[in-house]
């Protein structure tokens, strides 16, 4: 059984895994057997990077790269493959989000939200396939959303871009399937990250800050989740014990898409 889920000998590309979720499934994947390589869009990110997998005891390779940018994309793929040998694993995670009222977003912040978070993992996805089909195998993971499946205040252009995201990852299933290539995603829950720190600090009567409130009400399992929760699904996305899943969203988030709340 161990076999199954080992990833010995593969070549992991985690995009924008400098950090945060992209940082915990790579480290998952370098326990696991994997040799890691990411990216970020600048020179200083990926050094911060390569910092933390080094001071965590891992070997990495980063580069600069614009998941946007065509032809930055398949130069980096053509490096990687010569450099750390053929991609066996994608994870599409680099993404942004900005919280703006619709009425209020202008066009162009719109399109960079959807430019980054799902033109990105079709282009990245793109350039790894061809490869992908002449060793016959590979898995494509795509970091989704809860907000694939759910409306909510301020965030229109990150749902419609995770909502496409997840019909891009059913698409690449259905035309890849048949040449051994699994492409399934993620949608993370709340995780409890730095970013969300200030979300989740007690007010000054030491009661919950509201949002952190509403995130435990609305969460069975009653809590943020960790980037550890992520690895353990990542895993198995990447492994061989998936290899007849294709097409599918795993929602690591603590149960809220399958609770309706608690009466008031």
């Amino acid at each position: 059984m161990k076999n199954q889920f080992s990833l010995e000998g593969k070549t992991a590309f985690i995009t924008g895994a400098s950090y945060g979720i992209g940082f915990a499934i790579a480290s998952a994947y370098a326990e696991a057997g994997a040799k890691i390589v990411f990216n970020d869009i600048r020179q200083d990110l990926v050094d911060k990077g390569l910092e933390a997998y080094k001071a965590a005891g891992m070997e990495a390779r980063g580069y600069v790269c614009d998941v946007t940018d065509e032809e930055q994309v398949n130069a980096t793929v053509a490096r990687i493959e010569q450099e750390a040998g053929v991609i066996d694993i994608l994870v599409n995670n680099a993404g942004i989000i900005k919280r703006i009222p619709m009425h209020e977003m202008k066009a162009a912040e719109f399109r960079q939200v959807i430019d980054i978070d799902l033109n990105g993992p079709f282009i990245v996805a793109k350039a790894v396939i061809p490869s992908m089909l002449k060793q016959g195998r590979g898995k494509i993971i795509n970091i989704c959303s809860m907000m694939s499946e759910l409306g909510r205040e301020t965030v229109s252009a990150y749902a419609a871009a995770k909502g496409g995201l997840k019909m891009l990852t059913r698409n690449i299933a259905s035309e890849y399937g048949g040449y051994n290539i699994q492409c399934n995603g993620i949608g993370p829950g709340y995780i409890a990250t730095p970013q969300t720190a200030p979300l989740r600090e007690p007010q000054s009567d030491g009661s919950r800050h509201p949002f952190d409130a509403f995130i435990i009400a609305k969460t069975p399992a009653a809590r943020w989740g960790t980037t550890d929760d992520l690895r353990g699904p990542a895993v198995f996305l990447a492994s061989e014990a998936s290899d007849f899943v294709n097409g599918h969203i795993l929602y690591v988030d603590g149960g809220i898409l399958a609770y309706i709340g608690k009466q008031p």
